[in-house]
């Protein structure tokens, strides 16, 4: 490794996905020296279904700097009007977007992180290293330091927002996986995939095998398809599941799917990443650093969407470091302010989808549900919100909400 002298930064963001690239964002035209420290180049893939809530779009609108409204006018997306959740009863749950006014969407990662990743130019306080990966990363009395495979970095503050398999992480709190607390999921992108109706829906197929957790079939632009399988990781262990194998027995045999595959041509090979799900709370802060999006354990427990999440907490720690700035605390326990704002906006919601993952253990329960939601507007709106992260803190402050629940 050639290295040279240390380049001086106020903030150091490891990792320019949605949540370091918010966070950057949040962060343009303050007065701090910011650097993204991003291990590829882009335009790069990232492993996903492709989804975008409508609270991923209510989000860029909160981001301001008319993002929303440039990410409208974006090419590479599908518009999505539609929910559409399918048991292994072949009982379906159709389901519109809440708000008609912000629709939901889909977009392959690679041409959506890259739309967030072109924003970073607008601002001159804001350095971009690409093609560089993290090799080591030590706290010091007075800042911090990242050593990549290009250079070592200096900075008051370490935003660690590198994802699922945060190296940031891994160096400062330790790696800890909990097959309980991650979900095991597969992606293969198609073409030709034959839609029953209108390619605005997304479908999420709980099928027998497969829960806790679904198969999804969600369109694309240009005539394509993100196919996928995700569960939870435990219960792939405990049954020795062989992912690969489910998924592609099911596009191909099974009643609800097999017809719909049969002129479609795969455009990649089976593709596998994990999931770090928010059913359980971490720590995500601690001397000098801040933990965002994967890496803090953020995905939706049910949906396994975790794009909205990640630029929320982008948003939250960018507002915490300017506090601490302000007040010159970078320490442990001016920064536990940061885990307690994270699960405020967030537990919540995180809370109600890690019941209806482990509802999911029980298929039969998990059906009946999907059946009753057609005629009862409280498990409907469970299912919309969790599925949308709508925010969900009122109504579950209210008893007549679990009355509605239970007996509606």
């Amino acid at each position: 490794m050639n290295q040279v002298n240390s380049k001086n930064f106020d903030v150091i963001i490891a990792g320019a996905g949605p949540a370091g690239a918010t966070a950057a964002m949040q962060l343009g035209n303050s007065k701090l020296k910011v650097a993204v420290i991003e291990k590829e180049a882009f335009p790069r893939d990232k492993i996903c279904g492709d989804a975008l809530s409508a609270d991923v779009l209510n989000q860029l609108k909160l981001i301001g700097s008319g993002i929303l409204n440039e990410f409208k006018n974006f090419e590479h997306k599908q518009k999505i009007k539609n929910l559409s959740l399918i048991g292994s009863k072949e009982n379906e749950l159709k389901i519109e977007l809440l708000d008609p006014e912000i629709e939901g969407a889909t977009a392959k990662r690679i041409d959506f992180d890259t739309f967030l990743f072109n924003q970073l130019k607008k601002y001159s306080n804001i350095e971009v290293f690409e093609n560089h990966k993290i090799i080591e990363v030590t706290t010091h009395e007075n800042y911090i330091e990242i050593t990549t495979s290009q250079n070592r970095f200096k900075g008051a503050f370490v935003l660690a927002a590198d994802g699922a398999n945060s190296v940031v992480k891994s160096k400062l709190v330790g790696k800890n996986f909990n097959p309980n607390n991650f979900s095991a999921g597969l992606r293969q992108y198609f073409e030709n995939v034959e839609f029953p109706t209108t390619k605005e829906t997304i479908e999420l197929h709980f099928l027998k095998g497969t829960l806790p957790g679904y198969l999804w079939v969600f369109p694309l632009p240009n005539n394509q398809a993100n196919v996928g399988i995700g569960m939870l990781s435990a219960q792939v262990r405990r049954k020795k599941i062989n992912l690969k194998n489910h998924f592609s027995r099911l596009i191909k045999e099974h009643p609800q799917l097999k017809n719909r595959f049969k002129n479609a041509k795969p455009l990649e090979s089976v593709k596998g990443f994990n999931l770090p799900l928010g059913n359980k709370k971490v720590k995500c802060s601690g001397n000098r650093f801040l933990l965002l999006g994967d890496a803090a354990h953020l995905i939706d427990p049910f949906s396994g969407e975790g794009i909205a999440n990640a630029i929320r907490s982008g948003r939250v720690a960018a507002d915490h470091v300017l506090q601490a700035f302000y007040k010159n605390r970078f320490d442990t326990d001016f920064n536990k302010a940061y885990d307690k704002e994270i699960y405020r906006r967030m537990w919540s919601e995180l809370r109600v989808n890690s019941f209806l993952l482990r509802l999911m253990n029980y298929p039969r329960v998990f059906n009946f549900l999907l059946k009753k939601a057609s005629n009862n507007d409280s498990i409907r709106m469970v299912l919309i919100s969790s599925l949308q992260n709508v925010n969900m803190d009122k109504q579950l402050r209210k008893p007549s909400f679990y009355w509605k629940l239970l007996f509606g």
